[in-house]
């Protein structure tokens, strides 16, 4: 835990310690079972993006993996990814992988040698996070499952928040490891960040989030239905909320105030919808720009601006930290992450970059050692190993995407209308 001056921030991790796949050393040790629930693009990859928790799972224990079920209710989808895998490299990890079609059956069917050290959930949010079926699959996994490790993705639900906040007292009451997808947590450039301030003593003043999507290609109906998706904030620009309370700490809720462009005003006429809106109620089609403010509890401030607005395939994606005399810029840490830095002394910024940074890898390998810490196999071994981002603190900013949709809706000038 990284101390300043007046708070207790954050767990960090020594960015030193966050190795690229290509510098693995695979040493010997037990068979490593892994369940995924899920066999979409977030587990096994796609043309959209860098995820693919597959491909880092591969390259984290190497011979060792065995991919032990596959959940899925489409048997098609699950059998053209395994298909593939068979077909390549990895294809003794997968030779022997069950399809199921839900958790039950999995439960159910599995042997003992099957059971699952972890499970990877790509399961969409709407299935999590909830305390009664069919939202209710992190309760269900400690019921059926007890021993395995859980890695979720974000948002940790689309449901009340007052449900996934029970279901995180349950998981840690439960003591499994368990990390949320927030990523960006383990980016070498967001650790440098945090190392700065702590080798300086500073306090952040405040934080400025920039996200700005190219929507052209963003093709998918849900996406545009905030009935479905929950709406840009909360499915898109969670990362940035999420990577603004890492930074800032925790915000009081009562004070986010927001402001929106919506469809059917003049500047939210767009040039390039990739899809028919028309089909989509008036009252759930998304916001094109949004701008948010908001109080952290110790004082500082906090902004976002999200935009739906640019062309083409590449976002715009930014986050400023602001400390007495510091200014920390992080440009597209999705992709090609840069950190621009003026410090006390000089008007100019030095620049910082992070070639080959993995922050989906980071994440993963990082929760991979600390479910394996105490095994006999890393005695001896440097780990550097802590969950940045748990249930419970995930939980705080899915509210915080929450309470700033509200609070734009809210606000709106001109209400939904044809």
């Amino acid at each position: 835990m990284i101390h300043t001056q007046s708070q207790r921030r954050r767990s960090s991790i020594d960015p030193s310690k966050l190795q690229p796949m290509f510098k693995v050393e695979h040493k010997p040790g037990p068979q490593f079972n892994v369940m995924f629930i899920g066999a979409g693009n977030i587990n096994f990859g796609s043309d959209e993006g860098p995820w693919n928790h597959s491909a880092r799972i591969e390259n984290k224990w190497g011979t060792r993996l065995r991919v032990t079920a596959l959940i899925d209710p489409s048997k098609e989808r699950a059998d053209k990814e395994l298909e593939k895998k068979r077909a390549s490299f990895v294809a003794v990890a997968y030779n022997d992988t069950k399809w199921f079609p839900n958790l039950a059956e999995a439960h159910a069917n599995l042997s003992p040698a099957e059971q699952p050290d972890a499970v990877i959930v790509g399961a969409p949010p709407q299935f999590r996070g909830g305390l009664n079926p069919p939202a209710n699959l992190e309760l269900d996994l400690l019921e059926k499952f007890p021993d395995a490790a859980l890695f979720l993705e974000k948002p940790v639900t689309t449901g009340p928040s007052a449900e996934a906040v029970e279901v995180g007292k349950k998981i840690a009451a439960a003591g499994n490891v368990v990390s949320v997808g927030y990523m960006l947590r383990y980016s070498r450039a967001v650790q440098t960040m945090i190392k700065i301030i702590e080798e300086n003593n500073l306090t952040v003043m405040g934080t400025v989030a920039r996200y700005i999507a190219a929507y052209e290609k963003i093709a998918k109906d849900d996406w545009w239905d905030k009935s479905r998706s929950c709406g840009p904030i909360v499915e898109q620009a969670t990362h940035f909320c999420d990577l603004s309370r890492y930074f800032g700490g925790d915000v009081s809720l009562d004070t986010v105030q927001a402001h929106s462009v919506e469809w059917n005003e003049e500047p939210g006429k767009l040039s390039k919808m990739p899809i028919d809106e028309e089909k989509i109620k008036i009252e759930d089609r998304i916001p094109r720009f949004t701008t948010a403010n908001w109080k952290y509890d110790t004082g500082a401030v906090g902004t976002l601006v999200h935009g739906v607005a640019l062309h083409d395939t590449d976002y715009y994606t930014e986050l400023t930290v602001y400390t007495d005399g510091h200014q920390l810029r992080l440009v597209d840490p999705y992709n090609n992450p840069a950190l621009y830095v003026r410090k006390p002394g000089s008007n100019a910024e030095s620049h910082m970059s992070f070639a080959n940074d993995d922050c989906f890898y980071s994440e993963i390998s990082n929760w991979g050692d600390e479910i394996e810490k105490h095994e006999e196999h890393n005695q001896g071994e440097d780990l550097d190993t802590r969950i940045l981002s748990t249930y419970e603190d995930a939980v705080q900013s899915y509210e915080l995407t929450w309470a700033i949709r509200n609070a734009a809706e809210a606000g709106r000038k001109f209400p939904a209308q044809n």
